[in-house]
């Protein structure tokens, strides 16, 4: 999995004064493997829509694409699909996407962890490691060291481990040097919404770059 995760979030873009298809598209010209859309006020067949003008760039770049909550969505689409603790359950996303789909899990507690860590689950997402402003109820932080401790359950299990959570450029980096396998950002990749693939690149320098 590459260190960075880009999350385009709808409603984040055309805040910036970005369409989330440009957004999607200058993250994969900047390098970004993995790509989740996220649009919570959407209904289906807009958010089908949508992923599915996304799909043909994140294919030509080798990327995999991903919505989130949306099991009808991503399996209309034939794209992966991240779970919240309130979506449906893994098993049953699992048996609709079949056993070759990517699918994500968020947690937020050390108990959600385990649980998600025994679920049929592509990899786990924890956090938040900071704090975070793209929800409207966060759940508590969880902080560097919470996710050395996560890393650690994980890479029991065999499974990667996505942090998320108030992540920037300036703080990417001690999260993966905390044991993450990448970071999830949404806020910070659109902190320059003039060239969001110029921010992309340099996320990716970061998170690459060898400590001197």
């Amino acid at each position: 999995m590459s260190p960075l995760y880009a999350i385009v979030d709808v409603d984040v873009c055309l805040a910036a004064g970005l369409t989330p298809e440009s957004a999607s598209a200058a993250f994969l010209r900047a390098g970004v493997s993995h790509l989740q859309i996220r649009a919570k006020h959407l209904a289906s067949g807009a958010f089908l829509e949508l992923v599915t003008a996304i799909l043909p760039a994140a294919r030509a770049a080798g990327a995999t694409l991903l919505v989130n909550d949306r099991v009808d969505v991503a399996r209309s689409a034939g794209v992966g699909v991240h779970l919240g603790q309130e979506d449906l359950p893994v098993a049953e996303a699992r048996r609709i996407l079949g056993p070759e789909a990517v699918i994500g899990r968020s947690t937020h507690t050390a108990a959600e962890l385990a649980a998600a860590l025994a679920e049929s689950v592509t990899y786990v997402a924890y956090g938040p490691v900071f704090a975070t402003r793209t929800k409207a109820n966060p759940d508590p932080v969880v902080g560097l060291d919470g996710i050395r401790a996560a890393a650690v359950e994980a890479g029991a299990a065999g499974l990667p481990l996505v942090a998320i959570g108030g992540i920037t450029l300036s703080t990417a980096r001690s999260v993966t040097e905390a044991g993450a396998n990448a970071v999830a950002v949404i806020s910070d990749l659109l902190a320059d919404p003039a060239d969001p693939e110029a921010r992309a690149r340099r996320f990716l320098w970061a998170l690459a770059a060898k400590p001197v």
